[in-house]
């Protein structure tokens, strides 16, 4: 570990889930959300930050709270309700699916003093991989809780955490084990 700060970082799990491949999703969803809210929990017990990186839905005018809003209101609040931020937690709003592109989470980080990330969150193949390649080019420390992300194809979850782990020295350990 460096001695920087460490930050978890939690993606896209303020979520309607009203979109394709939902079906294929909310297996993985239902089995990471209990590792994830004690990764959670356990980072605010510890003062590590916490931030939530959230698309906005396409809704150019929305701020975390609306996006908050929208999620309880979807068909699986549910899977929103146990994660929901607390008055601590920071929110960046994302259009991509990196979690870094185009936002200021860069900054934010440096502001913090983090210099390793924590990722959890929804989808391991797409989302959380691009965040993690992009972390690992600004010379973050990764670590993913692999425990605490979901999946739409195992195969291919599978293959991204092995590319993270081989490529861009991220840790992958179950979420109880993550240090901070």
């Amino acid at each position: 570990m460096n001695h920087r700060r460490s930050a978890v970082i939690v993606i896209d799990m303020m979520n309607t889930y009203d979109h394709a491949d939902v079906d294929l999703l909310l297996p993985s969803i239902e089995k990471a959300i209990v590792p994830m809210v004690q990764l959670i929990d356990r980072a605010r017990k510890h003062e590590v930050p916490v931030i939530y990186v959230n698309d906005n839905f396409g809704e150019w005018r929305s701020h975390h709270g609306e996006i908050l809003e929208t999620a309880l209101a979807g068909a699986r609040a549910d899977l929103v309700e146990p994660l929901r931020p607390d008055d601590n937690s920071l929110f960046v709003v994302k259009a991509r699916h990196s979690i870094f592109y185009e936002t200021p989470l860069a900054y934010l980080l440096n502001q913090l003093d983090v210099g390793h990330i924590v990722l959890c969150g929804q989808v391991t193949e797409q989302c959380v991989l691009y965040s993690a390649l992009d972390a690992h080019i600004r010379h973050l420390q990764v670590t993913i809780a692999e425990d605490a992300v979901a999946h739409i194809h195992a195969d291919l979850a599978e293959a991204a955490l092995k590319m993270m782990q081989t490529n861009m020295d991220a840790h992958i350990v179950p979420s109880s084990s993550v240090q901070f």
